[in-house]
């Protein structure tokens, strides 16, 4: 592999990071917008913090630190960037397989804590304005009413949710949704391991290159 193929590979490097970069700017962006707004509230109250808000905070945080790191280990064919930008894709990789594994594992048991969590939530709906914020959110976009029907309205269904005699409940309309979309679920989660394995591949390959094109010079 010549200089003209090492300037190639590592500007197609920069393009492919420069790209995630702005993918985890708006992701960033998105993320503090929903924060300050509050507009989803919080649903899980025993885990405050799990909101979309905070999700997409830290999931565009780390899109914004690798690919920088990526772009400019590329750009200035640092080694150290570079080998950092690999490694940190090689973790989060491995805890993407792990995460996956551990939900296929304890599926059940997840499944039962999300509808507790559910259950408790829906009690508070009069008292909490986060809480009531996100079920009004949840009922309406989802069509959908309660946890698993519109009897686990104690005091009489709110507003926010539908009316129909085969109204579902959303925590039953959620996991169909989930079911029938696994197939597009699981070609997406595909799709981002492939192109991460080609951004370790690639940095790796570049790595080399600079030590094979730095011998060849003599440095």
């Amino acid at each position: 592999m010549g200089m003209s193929s090492l300037k190639l590979l590592k500007y197609v490097l920069f393009i492919f990071n420069l790209l995630f970069w702005v993918c985890g700017c708006c992701i960033l962006g998105f993320g503090i917008y929903l924060l300050v707004h509050n507009t989803y509230g919080v649903l899980f109250r025993n885990l405050p913090f799990l909101t979309l808000g905070n999700v997409l905070v830290i999931v565009g945080s780390i899109i914004m630190v690798v690919a920088f790191l990526g772009c400019m280990g590329s750009i200035k064919e640092n080694k150290c960037l570079l080998m950092s930008f690999f490694v940190l894709l090689l973790i989060i990789l491995l805890a993407e397989v792990a995460l996956a594994i551990l939900l296929f594992v304890y599926e059940q048991k997840l499944s039962n804590l999300v509808a507790e969590g559910l259950n408790d939530s829906i009690q508070h709906y009069h008292t909490d304005n986060s809480t009531m914020a996100a079920w009004d959110f949840i009922q309406s976009h989802l069509h959908c009413c309660g946890v698993n029907n519109t009897s686990d309205w104690t005091g009489g269904p709110p507003s926010s949710c539908p009316t129909g005699a085969d109204v579902q409940g959303c925590y039953n309309k959620a996991k169909q949704w989930f079911h029938s979309n696994f197939l597009y679920i699981g070609i997406i989660t595909i799709c981002v391991c492939v192109i991460q394995v080609l951004g370790m591949s690639f940095a790796l390959t570049l790595n080399c290159q600079i030590d094979k094109t730095s011998q060849a010079l003599g440095l």
